[in-house]
């Protein structure tokens, strides 16, 4: 599985990720990607035009913003999106939640369609379509 780290989560987490599922999944932060400060639309058609790529991501405004969010739809990504409450805890809470629904995510992310888009959440264990 590919899977890109957001812009506005830590490149430490997209990193720690990587060396934790070496060999196995493919975790790259979007700044040692793309660098600093791309914009969403270029990023999200590169990542699509390459096959299916998962997405980390505390940026709820792709959900809002319209060119953002026809873009995401009509990719191949999956977008898995910090709730509120996640998105503003520490990393170190971030980083369990992510790893206590990975096996969630990647089920998940195997039998949807492009440009499906989910909510992580604070303590279920249940993940949302947004």
């Amino acid at each position: 599985m590919k899977v890109l780290v957001d812009e506005n989560l830590p490149p430490a987490l997209g990193r720690s990720l990587n060396a934790l599922f070496a060999g196995k999944h493919e975790v790259v932060h979007i700044r040692d990607r793309f660098g600093p400060k791309v914009d969403d639309v270029k990023w999200i058609g590169q990542l699509s035009s390459e096959g299916r790529w998962i997405v980390i991501s505390g940026d709820r405004r792709i959900t809002r913003n319209k060119a953002e969010y026809n873009a995401f739809r009509n990719s191949n990504l999956v977008g898995f999106f910090l709730s509120k409450g996640l998105y503003k805890s520490p990393i170190v809470k971030q980083m369990e939640r992510i790893l206590a629904l990975w096996q969630t995510m990647e089920t998940q992310a195997a039998i949807v369609q492009g440009g499906a888009m989910f909510e992580l959440p604070m303590t279920s264990t249940r993940i949302k379509q947004m």
